[in-house]
């Protein structure tokens, strides 16, 4: 908001008198929060901190002892500097104790050459001031209109951190207590640089205050939190400035950075935190932040270096690692209502998100639609994988639902790939396992241990059907076999498709489909004949009936 003294002697009016810094260089650097002109001696006790003083030096003291008492009041007192105009008491040059003095406070000392009228100085620095403080009042009507839209909508905090950075024009991050990030915006820098071994280097930050900057490092930083609970800290990335001043103890001194800034840094912190407190129903940062990216890795979304490097930066490094996809889908019907159905679905993720920490897993754990929860494995060189896998699902098992021998969910791992390019196709792998698991037969998959995961192979053929689900054959094949029966069903209201299915699911045991399917032995024979008039077949012949009930399996895999 105000000018620095630099800035100051930059100014025309000042220029005109030729202006030398004689003294006190390392301290132009001060804000001029307001002009004086005095030539008494015992000045300081009128001043508030932040003037820059002009005098002609005619009241002051000829001893050197009082003219080093006269510059430590000055710089006691916070004075931005002394500027004196030569001529009247001082023909050349200032005293040497006086320049001695100030060079010793590090208090800036200016000899004017030239005479000005001092006037004309303070009118223009005042002005300066004034158009500062007008300027900064509508930066900062800008910042509250931004972020109270913000909050209003409910933005996610990728939103609200892309908006600190290009207000401030500098890099922001958005970091748990752990130093691990939940979201940034290198605003126009080199993002590999930006989060270099940022946990390390956060670590050695750590200002006085909710609010601090440390000139060390460059970083103004902002606690984020609500109600006595901070979850986090928001910073800004700034070039380092000079080596801190420190304190009698000798512990760095930490000053607010740029007011502009801090404001800025201070209300998008707000935001975070506000938002966080009316949307807690909803998931946690850092589950949102994996959710990310697990689906920018099946969408295609990010970039594999740009998904390395963000997970490097929130604690799971995935480069050089061994990479296993895993899915769980809950069992059972929807929820009754939407809310229900999420809050479920939340709780769940949570849980193992739980039963990853708890085994020491490293991996991305987000929910991926409404009732799936996805995890990308990563191992390391001494991780043996089915262990791994089977100690997570026993600890998932126990977490969820411990009295229960029927698993509430379903897990499914895919084929574990050496490189982070081939991440997506394990997730998929994984998900079309689950997929192909959950909707099995009584008799095969549904029989999950607990302790225990789906692979390909458990699968069999129901998996491979999944797997070709999305390929134009297999659904040609459907067609063809199952054609003109499905077109039947739908113009009669029949379910002739049904009767089929339960005939073949109970191994062409008539009796036994009948009575699966709630129908007399008579009703039941009938509607076979009809279906054998309808395809064109004889359902005595086992090829027949194998190709049938292929034909249903993949049926049910490309609907689902």
């Amino acid at each position: 908001m105000f000018p620095t003294v630099a800035q100051v002697l930059e100014l025309d009016a000042l220029r005109r008198g030729a202006p030398q810094v004689v003294a006190g260089a390392a301290g132009l650097h001060r804000p001029v929060r307001w002009v004086h002109i005095s030539e008494l001696a015992d000045i300081a006790g009128m001043l508030q901190g932040g003037e820059l003083v002009l005098t002609t030096g005619v009241m002051l003291p000829e001893d050197k002892e009082s003219l080093a008492q006269y510059i430590d009041a000055l710089a006691d007192v916070g004075a931005a500097g002394l500027v004196v105009e030569l001529g009247r008491r001082y023909a050349d040059a200032l005293p040497r104790p006086l320049v001695r003095a100030a060079e010793r406070r590090g208090l800036p000392l200016v000899a004017l050459r030239t005479e000005v009228r001092f006037v004309s100085v303070t009118q223009a620095v005042h002005a300066h001031v004034v158009d500062a403080q007008l300027t900064e009042l509508r930066a900062s009507e800008a910042v509250h209109q931004t972020f109270n839209e913000l909050s209003v909508e409910g933005a996610e905090a990728e939103e609200v951190v892309r908006e600190v950075a290009r207000m401030a024009g500098a890099p922001v991050v958005l970091e748990n207590l752990s130093h691990q990030v939940l979201a940034f915006d290198p605003a126009g820098s080199d993002p590999e640089a930006l989060l270099d071994g940022w946990e390390r280097r956060s670590r050695g930050v750590a200002p006085a205050g909710r609010t601090g900057y440390d000139r060390r490092a460059g970083w103004l930083v902002t606690s984020v939190g609500a109600r006595g609970r901070d979850w986090g800290r928001l910073v800004l990335v700034g070039e380092p400035g000079p080596p801190p001043r420190t304190s009698g103890e000798g512990r760095p001194v930490t000053t607010t950075g740029p007011h502009r800034h801090a404001v800025l840094l201070e209300r998008g912190a707000a935001t975070l935190a506000l938002n966080r407190l009316l949307e807690r129903d909803r998931e946690s940062l850092e589950r949102q932040t994996h959710r990310t990216l697990l689906s920018g890795i099946l969408t295609h979304a990010l970039t594999v270096s740009d998904v390395g490097l963000r997970a490097r930066a929130l604690g799971v490094p995935l480069e050089g690692r061994r990479l296993v996809g895993v899915m769980l889908r809950l069992r059972g019907g929807p929820a009754s209502a939407a809310l229900e159905a999420q809050s479920r679905l939340r709780d769940f993720t949570e849980n193992v998100a739980l039963a990853v920490r708890e085994r020491g897993l490293t991996a991305l754990t987000g929910a991926l639609d409404d009732g799936a929860v996805g995890v990308l494995v990563s191992l390391g060189p001494h991780d043996e994988e089915h262990r791994s896998l089977e100690g997570f699902a026993a600890a998932l098992d126990r977490i969820v639902d411990p009295a229960s021998e029927a698993p509430a969910f379903v897990m499914a791992a895919g084929s574990s790939v050496g490189s982070l390019r081939d991440a997506r196709r394990t997730l998929l792998e994984a998900a079309q396992v689950a997929d192909a698991a959950l909707h099995g037969s009584p008799g095969g998959a549904e029989r999950r241990r607990a302790g225990t995961y789906y692979r390909l192979p458990d699968v069999r053929l129901r998996g491979l059907l999944h797997l070709l689900r999305d390929d134009a054959r297999l659904q040609t094949y459907v067609e063809r076999e199952l054609g003109p029966l499905l077109a039947h069903d739908a113009e009669h209201g029949s379910d002739l498709v049904r009767i089929l299915t339960v005939y073949l699911d109970n191994g062409r045991n008539k009796s036994a489909a009948a009575d699966a399917a709630h129908l007399s032995r008579p009703s039941f024979y009938d509607r076979l004949h009809r279906v054998e008039r309808i395809l064109g077949v004889d359902l005595d012949q086992v090829e027949s009936c194998l190709s049938l009930h292929v034909a249903l399996l993949a049926l049910e895999a490309v609907r689902r």
